[in-house]
């Protein structure tokens, strides 16, 4: 990889959660700000969520989720990453995630949580500063 090559994210909707307006607001926001985003569409199960972002050597998978399983579905997607040996690759997500849960989440791996009121701006810079450092360290 080019040290002159955009940050590559892998943005995904696991679940079964059917909105994707805040998502696609994300993804075009961070592709604005020069990222490269991989957007996989609704209703991903973590196995594809992980094959997707190993197939796409991306840098970072950013996980959209309302449904009220995010613990779960951090937590397969994190395990997933460590059985296929691909913990460089960066988690962070949003959506409906109670406060209560964030420490857990961090405990897990993921390196980021945006919880509603997270601005696209905040986001965007959180990716630059903190997965291009991921990505040049690699």
């Amino acid at each position: 990889m080019g040290t002159s090559s955009a940050v590559r994210v892998v943005i995904a909707k696991p679940g079964l959660d059917g909105h994707d307006r805040g998502v696609k607001v994300v993804a075009r926001a961070l592709r604005d700000a020069g990222v490269e985003v991989i957007y996989t569409g609704l209703r991903q199960t973590p196995e594809m969520v992980v094959n997707a972002a190993i197939q796409e050597d991306a840098d970072a998978i950013g996980l959209s989720i309302l449904s009220g399983a995010h613990m779960t579905l951090f937590g397969k997607v994190m395990a997933l990453l460590a059985e296929k040996d691909a913990t460089d690759i960066v988690v962070f997500g949003g959506g409906i995630i109670p406060e209560a849960d964030i420490p857990e989440l961090r405990r897990l791996g993921v390196a980021k949580v945006f919880t509603p009121g997270a601005t696209t701006t905040e986001i965007s810079s959180w990716v630059k500063d903190h997965v291009r450092g991921a990505a040049a360290t690699s």
